[in-house]
């Protein structure tokens, strides 16, 4: 069973390795963060968990691609990043942190 070791790495089952634990797709809806990883698991995550994606526009929300060789998620117009860990453990974004770009 693949589960967390209690000092923030991931547990596999035997033979996978890290790169299974990749971003596959992402998409995002009005309401819900979906990342599918490499592994073929689905993580669906509501945007009540992160209110800077919750409050931010369609097109801000759509605008998001892999980082870090397919381990996080980056928001270019909001300056928002998340990481696979962080969605399979279930973290909330922190209280008070939501990103709000403001104009150059």
């Amino acid at each position: 069973m693949r589960g967390w070791n209690g000092i923030g790495a991931p547990e596999l089952q035997k033979g996978m390795s890290f790169s299974d634990l990749r971003i596959k797709q992402i998409e995002t809806s009005a309401d819900t963060l979906t990342v599918e990883l490499m592994d073929g698991r689905t993580l669906t995550v509501p945007l009540a968990y992160y209110p800077t994606l919750l409050h931010a526009t369609e097109k801000e929300r759509k605008d998001c691609a892999p980082i870090g060789a397919g381990y996080g998620v980056e928001w270019p117009l909001l300056d928002y990043h998340l990481s696979v860990e962080g969605l399979m453990r279930g973290q909330p974004e922190a209280p008070g942190l939501r990103r709000v770009k403001t104009a150059a």
